[in-house]
């Protein structure tokens, strides 16, 4: 369609990355910024802006696909309540520290110190159902042994941080993976779940972050601050240096196992297996039809991935409370209420996605994205589009300290202004993901890093500070990679 608004369909992502970039409020920004679209869209009249804004919010609900991904989110939720309940993670993590001390009579000191960083590698990659969950299980599990082992704290934020939010975007079967399936449908794209996959191949930072620590681990070789944390815990024994401040986690906290439980690592583990092997099975189940082609490219454009992770996380609930209930833990009374309680936790999440598929609603309407791809086409060679999604996504994440929000302003541009000047889409959106990621590690408001300092009693300030080498050379590497993959037309 003509855009008929002009540089006005600019206002409300300016309005939201500005108000966010300066409140680091982004709930606010981005009411305001849809506000001011729909005031637009109402011809400046306060009254029908008003109603119109309100509108586009219940608007969001009339798509089965908003709606499922929405109620995923709160799935999600209840599944980790369910599973903390259970002792599941309490379980896991003895299990952890059994084949600690089991291993540690049969390794010297530098080996031990690999081995139970390389460890905690794995935990952080293994519960990639929520990120914060992950930085909490690690950091929380492992600073005991990191302790004993004088392993900085530094080093253990480092590597919860840089484990949770890659392999939780990485591995999308969570509500990290709903929330962007529901910014891609809003695009109105043929095969949103096929555009995430062929994204998380192309998502080169998260992949670039996991490499870099496991790297790090094995080589021994740090750098900036870092080494000198490294020197200063293997030389005088400082675990943190003087005069820092470590945080400690006071409301963000992990629900307790029932009293009594008893901690098995199964709790855990057979959930996130059935929504692992569930997940495959109902994208076959949605996407097969008896009169086309089943091919596997002709089922994976023809699959439903909203329905398929609504379908998983419900099976994945269901082993929960089978377990639950078969071990006697909770009856079917308590499971309901623990299950309220985690979805009441996921509701920030789930408002934010409303928010996000509101503003992408708005700009198709204001036809935002055509008109920068149009204003830009002439000035903007195609080649360069991914690298500067990268760089922006990882601007804004770093200035409001939130990758969700950043995902929600860039998808919404980069779309569109990549089908523009025929760039690959795929390619945009896996650079508007990673450059979010990237930004959310560089930035010292980020409510992940914020996390993980409590979880892993760090100075918060040294965790950004040794953590911000690392993620700049991994940004580095990456942006020349989309150059690349920009100038051969990939």
């Amino acid at each position: 369609m003509e855009n008929t608004f002009g540089f006005l369909s600019l206002l409300p992502p300016i309005l939201a990355i500005g108000l966010a970039l300066w409140s680091r409020q982004v709930f606010l920004a981005l009411f305001l910024g849809i506000a001011s679209g729909f005031l637009i869209l109402g011809g400046g009249n306060p009254l029908e802006g008003a109603m119109l804004t309100m509108g586009g919010f219940v608007a969001v609900f009339e798509s089965n696909y908003n709606t499922e991904i929405i109620i995923f989110t709160l799935l999600i939720g209840a599944l980790i309540a369910l599973i903390q309940r259970a002792g599941g993670v309490e379980g896991f993590v003895n299990r952890v520290l059994d084949w600690l001390q089991r291993k540690a009579a049969s390794a010297d000191g530098k080996g031990q110190r690999k081995r139970v960083e390389l460890l905690a590698v794995l935990t952080g990659v293994l519960i990639f159902v929520e990120s914060n969950i992950s930085t909490l299980t690690v950091g929380t599990l492992y600073r005991p042994v990191t302790d004993e082992l004088k392993i900085p704290r530094e080093k253990l934020a480092y590597i919860a941080d840089s484990t949770c939010a890659p392999i939780c975007i990485l591995i999308p079967l969570n509500a990290w993976g709903a929330y962007i399936l529901g910014l891609l449908g809003e695009q109105n794209m043929e095969s949103p779940m096929s555009t995430l996959v062929g994204a998380v191949a192309l998502n080169f930072y998260p992949m670039l972050a996991i490499a870099i620590v496991v790297f790090v681990i094995l080589s021994g070789r740090d750098v900036g601050e870092m080494k000198r944390a490294e020197a200063r815990a293997t030389e005088h024994g400082k675990i943190l240096r003087d005069g820092a401040v470590p945080m400690i986690a006071g409301e963000i906290t992990m629900m307790n196992a029932k009293a009594g439980a008893t901690p098995k690592a199964r709790n855990m583990i057979f959930p996130l297996a059935a929504l692992i092997i569930l997940m495959p099975i109902f994208m076959l189940y949605t996407g097969w039809s008896s009169d086309g082609d089943n091919g596997l490219f002709q089922l994976a454009d023809r699959a439903s991935g909203s329905k398929s992770v609504l379908y998983s996380v419900c099976g994945a609930i269901l082993v929960a409370m089978v377990l639950n209930k078969s071990q006697g833990i909770m009856g079917v009374r308590e499971m309901v209420d623990v299950v309220l309680k985690g979805m009441s936790g996921m509701l920030p999440l789930a408002l934010l996605m409303v928010f996000a598929f509101a503003l992408g609603n708005l700009c198709g309407d204001l036809g935002t994205g055509q008109y920068v791809a149009e204003v830009a086409k002439p000035f903007l060679s195609p080649a360069l589009v991914p690298a500067l999604i990268f760089l922006i996504s990882g601007f804004i994440a770093f200035s409001t300290g939130t990758s969700w929000g950043t995902f929600a302003i860039m998808i919404a541009i980069a779309v569109p202004l990549a089908q523009g000047l025929d760039t690959n889409v795929t390619l945009a959106v896996a650079a508007a993901l990673g450059g979010g990621v990237f930004g959310d590690h560089c930035s010292p408001t980020s409510d992940t890093s914020i996390i993980t300092s409590m979880a892993t009693a760090s100075d918060h300030i040294d965790h950004v500070r040794t953590q911000l080498p690392y993620a700049l050379i991994g940004g580095a590497i990456t942006t020349g990679l989309y150059l690349i993959l920009g100038v051969i037309g990939v």
